[in-house]
């Protein structure tokens, strides 16, 4: 299958939910230390190498990116200058971005579109706090502060347009209802920082959270005391967590251990696919929403991978 090089570190790969074939990867130079960063929109061809549509430069590094669930041309960029971008990819690089939202006081790390009411986003951010937006506005419409520590990941609920979830390095996933003053749950997760969490596609009461324990933990909101899985098989830290939008039980991961990993955690032999093609700290993955089965990984070593779920992605 394809693979396709960046000039610097990749941090996040998305794909399109409108085209099968298009994906965004948010990059980063020097491993996100210091220097530029670059949004990349790419095309995966059928039987040929993966083209660059179109590349975005910023004076900071990217670390993640997300697709509009209304335009089929507009990309949400985290920054590590503290700001939010959003690029037109109908427009010429050089009118973009079209905005750029600055409130954070630190790094950008995470940004989630929502998909049930189309016009706002998260995005959350080492100042320890997630922000709610909407497109249409220069100013964020609410700032969520109660964890402790970095907030490392915030995601919609797929079924419910008010009600998200954040994942912080001080070892809580909260979850919130934007309605109600503060969070209306917290999750003693992990006794590590957690990293990355995502809703089952499914059931609106399931979610997973991955930590710095090496661990994947799933989760019934409805009654939080135990995990209802835990996913073991990651020789480090687990970078990202996605469920799939094909199949309920099943997931896929990335790890600083370079693996991707798919997961079904009904079944007792949950590791049901281990990917070792990267060389670095594989810290990007997603499931393509339009093709079932198809995969994208990036990483440190400044590679992106689509692959068929089953294939070696390194196959040409």
């Amino acid at each position: 299958m394809p693979v396709f090089k960046t000039p610097f570190n990749g941090y996040s790969v998305r794909f399109s939910p409108f085209y099968e074939s298009q994906l965004a990867v948010a990059t980063a130079q020097n491993f996100g230390i210091l220097g530029n960063g670059r949004v990349h929109i790419l095309q995966v061809n059928p039987n040929g190498p993966i083209s660059e549509l179109a590349a975005f430069d910023t004076a900071d590094g990217i670390y993640d990116v997300c697709w509009s669930e209304a335009h089929d041309s507009l990309v949400i960029a985290a920054s590590g200058d503290g700001s939010v971008k959003l690029y037109d990819l109908s427009l010429p690089p050089t009118n973009n971005p079209i905005r750029s939202f600055k409130e954070h006081t630190r790094e950008v790390h995470s940004v989630d579109y929502n998909m049930v009411r189309k016009d706002s986003f998260l995005s959350a951010s080492w100042d320890d706090t997630v922000k709610l937006w909407t497109v249409d506005r220069n100013a964020s419409v609410r700032t969520f502060k109660e964890h402790a520590y970095c907030v490392y990941s915030a995601a919609w609920n797929p079924r419910h347009a008010d009600i998200f979830a954040s994942a912080s390095g001080d070892c809580t996933t909260r979850i919130w209802d934007v309605r109600e003053p503060g969070s209306t749950m917290i999750l003693p997760a992990h006794e590590f920082e957690i990293l990355t969490c995502d809703w089952n596609k499914y059931d609106d009461c399931i979610i997973a959270t991955a930590s710095v324990d090496k661990s994947i933990k799933v989760w019934d909101v409805r009654n939080y005391r135990v995990p209802i899985a835990v996913l073991n098989g990651h020789g480090y830290a687990v970078r990202k967590v996605r469920f799939s939008p094909h199949r309920a039980s099943a997931m896929v991961s990335c790890s600083y251990d370079m693996t991707v990993c798919m997961w079904d955690y009904m079944v007792e032999d949950a590791l049901i696919g281990r990917y070792d093609h990267h060389t670095e700290f594989a810290v990007g993955v997603d499931m393509s929403v339009l093709v079932e089965g198809l995969l994208a990984s990036t990483g440190w070593d400044e590679l992106v991978y689509v692959w068929q779920h089953g294939m070696d992605p390194r196959a040409a």
